[in-house]
């Protein structure tokens, strides 16, 4: 099929543009729309005035010359591609043309032969391109000025948020709440309301934008569904709800996908089910099926409610279309969750599904990938919630510098934290070359890390082949395999290829550090085993009072002691006062400056400080990295994130 194109034709004399306007009619790759104009004017009213794919231009226009209307189109701002036509065999006049502006120049007598369609065919093509690049620029433009405004938006509603879930969770933990605790109790569960719409928001764009991103890990299955169940019982408790969990076939002790999307496609599920149904229950079903010689792991999220009309079960998953209109209007929301459902189920590698019937209940129904379970040992579901215990058993400090290695940000970032809380000093990387070349350095520094631990699955270069060239290296640390597969013979097949051991994920902290202990010594200069823990002292560097105040009473109120900053200026008055910081809470956006540059200048002078970054919005990781920041928090701010920072 022949493409349609606007042409504008430049041309003074009639039997010129019958003869040309006849040889386009040639040209079977496009059909020409043609505009015939005889006077410069005109053609640059044309120009300016419409768009069009090519412009071919008389070069003697009564008396003027066509070159005129190339500079001035030029000047205009015109981006048309012009082809010069002339009956003059003047060579000179060639490089004047384009000289001008003209992407080509023809001699009248070419019109009938190839190098005519040629021509067109060449200035056509080049026209397409630049414009698909116009294009594409374009909406790279809009999508920046759209990422800008998203994370300032963000920034701006978070940031009063942290004042009203913080100063509400505050109240509601002291003994002034008595007389209040019914209304506060309502200020924060409207607020947290809020903070879900805006991260619903968020990720809409995101899928929009297709920036989000899906990470998958190694998931302990029966732990994370008991976590979710113990999770919603509450809600169901509350509406008197019979809340039921139960595997249909036997279940694999593995998988492999996003927890955290997973576990936001489930309690979305879930939550709508509970919310509404006013009597009965809601049942919670999973097994595992071939679909396509594909095991799959299914879900079923069912409930005894209201229903919905089969008219409407069609637009249900589109963005803005709210369940709760079916209805009722008592029920709040936005109506993105099952549209974000959707598109995370999509990209798990599934589908979902819905079945109703009004007044009597709703059948969800979704699919994952859950990886290669094949060679899994399967069991029944048995329920037992993760064990909690690890955080009350005591670790001997450990010596010596590790390496850690995986290019999952998370995961790289726990283990981290991890190794730090056995007193061990970190440094990461995201590959296996980076390990590599990081391994080669430390040699040549004769200061090898003591220990490494590195994922095998990794772009750039994985860990099999990452191990080969740290042993060829003369590295002789030992080199721990950090690996999701729980296959037989992956053990033994690491450690002939280099590996010291073998752990599998997702990580236990008892048997991670009972791993490092067997290589890394001992603290000897350990403080007494029941002596208080020194205050540690934070700076809190926010310029909105508010949120900086309600932050130091939530630190306060764990022990901690607080100084406040409201900008960059203030900030650098603090650190160089007397004043000792273990900690800075640096806002990403302040009045004199920003959170990121602030903090690359701190560590010049504070190199020992630890900082974290306050954000209303995600953060680049590389960002962070760049000034050494390996903490960062996001607004709003609650009791239990700033507990992290001092445990």
């Amino acid at each position: 099929m022949s493409k349609v194109a606007r042409l504008l034709l430049v041309e003074d004399d009639e039997d010129d543009y019958i003869l040309t306007s006849e040889s386009l009619t040639q040209l079977d790759s496009y059909h020409f729309e043609i505009h015939w104009v005889t006077n410069p004017q005109s053609a640059l009213e044309k120009l300016m005035a419409e768009d069009f794919d090519i412009c071919l231009l008389d070069y003697q226009l009564g008396g003027q010359s066509g070159l005129d209307v190339l500079k001035q189109a030029a000047l205009l701002g015109c981006m048309t591609p012009i082809i010069m036509l002339t009956g003059q065999t003047d060579d000179s006049l060639d490089k004047l043309a384009q000289d001008a502006g003209a992407v080509d120049y023809l001699n009248k007598e070419e019109i009938t032969t190839p190098r005519f369609a040629r021509a067109i065919r060449y200035a056509l093509a080049r026209n397409e391109v630049t414009t698909e690049r116009l294009e594409r620029l374009k909406a790279e433009t809009q999508n920046r000025s759209k990422d800008r405004f998203l994370a300032h938006l963000s920034h701006e509603l978070r940031t009063p948020l942290t004042s009203i879930l913080g100063y509400a969770e505050l109240l509601l933990n002291s003994d002034k709440s008595a007389q209040s605790r019914s209304e506060l109790n309502i200020i924060l569960s409207n607020g947290k309301h809020l903070l879900s719409l805006l991260n619903d928001v968020l990720d809409l764009s995101k899928i929009a934008a297709d920036k989000l991103e899906i990470n998958s890990a190694a998931i302990e299955l029966d732990s994370f569904i008991a976590d979710v169940f113990f999770l919603l019982q509450i809600n169901a408790h509350d509406k008197g709800l019979n809340l039921q969990i139960k595997a249909r076939s036997p279940l694999p002790l593995t998988i492999y996908a996003d927890g955290t999307r997973l576990r936001q496609i489930l309690i979305n599920l879930s939550h709508n089910a509970i919310k509404f149904t006013q009597h009965g229950r809601v049942s919670i079903q999973l097994w595992t099926q071939f679909v396509h010689n594909k095991e799959l792991l299914h879900f079923e999220v069912a409930d005894s409610g209201m229903g919905i009309p089969a008219e409407r079960l069609s637009s249900i998953f589109k963005p803005f279309e709210q369940i709760e209109d079916i209805v009722t209007r008592k029920e709040s929301g936005a109506g993105l969750g099952l549209a974000i459902c959707t598109e995370l189920v999509k990209r798990m590698g599934g589908t979902i599904s819905v079945e109703s019937e009004l007044g009597k209940g709703t059948r969800f129904q979704f699919s994952i990938d859950p990886g290669d379970i094949s060679a899994i040992t399967r069991t029944k579901l048995r329920f037992k919630k993760m064990d909690d215990n690890q955080a009350d058993q005591v670790f001997v400090p450990l010596t010596g510098k590790v390496l850690v290695v995986d290019d999952a940000p998370d995961i790289r970032k726990l283990v981290q934290q991890i190794c730090q809380s056995f007193g061990l000093e970190v440094v990461t990387a995201e590959n296996g070359l980076q390990a590599v070349e990081m391994c080669s350095q430390s040699l040549a520094d004769s200061s090898p890390f003591d220990l490494v631990l590195m994922d095998i699955h990794m772009p750039v270069l994985g860990g099999r082949q990452a191990i080969t060239e740290i042993r060829q290296a003369d590295f002789l640390s030992p080199v721990i395999a950090l690996t999701a597969a729980a296959l037989k013979g992956v053990k033994q097949s690491l450690i002939e290829i280099g590996f010291s051991e073998v752990l599998h994920k997702p990580i236990n902290k008892v048997a991670l550090y009972q791993s490092l202990s067997v290589y890394l010594p001992k603290q000897t200069n350990l403080a007494p085993p029941h002596k208080k823990p020194r205050q540690q002292s934070i700076l809190i560097v926010e310029d909105d009072p508010d949120a900086a105040q309600v932050s130091q009473l939530l630190l306060e109120s764990l022990g901690a002691k607080v100084q406040l900053a409201l900008s960059g200026r203030e900030c650098w008055a603090a650190l160089q006062s007397n004043t000792s910081f273990d900690i800075i809470l640096l806002d990403l956006n302040l009045p004199d400056t920003d959170g990121l540059s602030l903090a690359a200048q701190i560590h010049i002078i504070k190199p020992n400080i630890e900082l974290v970054l306050v954000s209303g919005a995600q953060v680049d990781v590389a960002q962070l990295a760049a000034v050494n920041i390996h903490k960062s928090l996001l607004k709003p701010l609650n009791l239990a994130s700033l507990k992290s920072l001092l445990d």
